[in-house]
């Protein structure tokens, strides 16, 4: 059995976290959880919440997330800082059922490098009428994200496109191509291209199902991933990985977190939707070797949805535990 960290959050947190430990259980806990308190109460009041849940997930080398508060720190840019994540996966596939404008089938990938860009910096003012900021772009993080999206295209269809302003951002985003060209040298079989990102937006709305693998640089990354849920219908769909690597490109430590926030409207009521917490529970399944397993979850969540078996949100009549027995059903039977 693996150990995993468990870092728990605010607001929806403890019912996510429920929904995974009825899945963990049912499928005879395959992963065991060592759970920090990570709430935005025990953060602001002691520094060693902090220390705790990052210590715990680099010993374990990886973790279960939840939602988390942001008040004086940003619990996800520590782990970011702190473990060295270099890599925010994103899937995005099309869930039957779900309405939304886009009506062909979506399966598509993000792969955003997780430092850099103007996030690394919240600037300062200057005077009542400017402010300035630094954007940066480093090698490493860069290489570390091109061979992952280089290595998952090859398990896809082999097309990957890297996308950011590089005609305007010559120096940040034009080292960022660079770098993702030279990687792309080892990788013969996939098919790189490069598209400028306001272009990029624009074809994806028109027809998502020309992309398949997405690698950009931070902050276009986090636009891209909601814009790409958007198209599936809910940011709520949706699952995070990210991931810190060895010094030959090796995941070494993964971070799995749904991708929805902390829902203070609905918490405690019991009628969150968990799908995106059950496929980050999948994702962390796959990264532990489980990978039949993690496959199953997934399809199992996508067929629950297609017939129907929903939370409130998409429409349906089933509660946070209804919905989990429905994909517990199918998984174990």
């Amino acid at each position: 059995m693996r150990e995993v960290a468990e870092l728990n959050g605010d607001g929806i947190a403890g019912e996510l976290r429920d929904a995974v430990h009825r899945l963990n259980e049912a499928l005879g806990e395959p992963v065991s959880f060592r759970p920090v308190d990570w709430s935005v109460e025990r953060r602001e009041s002691s520094d060693a919440a902090l220390d705790e849940g990052v210590e715990l997930a680099r010993n374990l080398g990886a973790a279960m997330k939840y939602p988390t508060v942001t008040e004086t720190v940003s619990p996800n840019q520590v782990l970011r800082d702190r473990l060295g994540l270099a890599v925010i996966h994103r899937p995005a596939r099309s869930y039957p059922g779900v309405s939304r404008n886009y009506s062909a089938h979506i399966d598509l990938h993000v792969v955003r490098v997780a430092t850099g860009g103007t996030y690394e910096d919240a600037g300062h003012r200057i005077g009542f009428h400017s402010a300035v900021s630094i954007r940066i772009m480093e090698r490493t993080p860069v290489e570390h994200a091109a061979h992952f999206a280089f290595r998952l295209a090859e398990r896809q269809t082999r097309r990957l496109v890297s996308s950011s302003k590089y005609t305007i951002q010559r120096a940040a985003d034009g080292l960022f191509e660079e770098i993702v060209e030279d990687v792309a040298r080892e990788y013969r079989n996939v098919r790189h291209s490069r598209e400028l990102f306001d272009a990029l937006l624009a074809k994806l709305i028109i027809n998502p199902a020309n992309y398949d693998v997405i690698i950009t640089p931070n902050e276009y990354g986090d636009f891209l991933s909601d814009a790409v849920y958007g198209l599936i219908g809910s940011v709520g769909l949706g699952a995070s990985a990210s991931y810190a690597f060895t010094q030959s490109h090796q995941p070494c430590i993964g971070i799995f977190d749904p991708a929805g926030g902390t829902a203070p409207d609905i918490a405690g009521k019991g009628i969150a939707n968990p799908s995106g917490a059950i496929e980050a529970y999948a994702y962390l399944l796959d990264y532990c070797g489980e990978s039949r397993r993690s496959g199953a979850i997934i399809d199992a969540v996508h067929n629950a949805i297609a017939e129907g078996q929903t939370t409130g949100d998409l429409g349906g009549s089933l509660d946070t535990a209804g919905f989990t027995d429905a994909i517990i059903e199918r998984v174990v039977g």
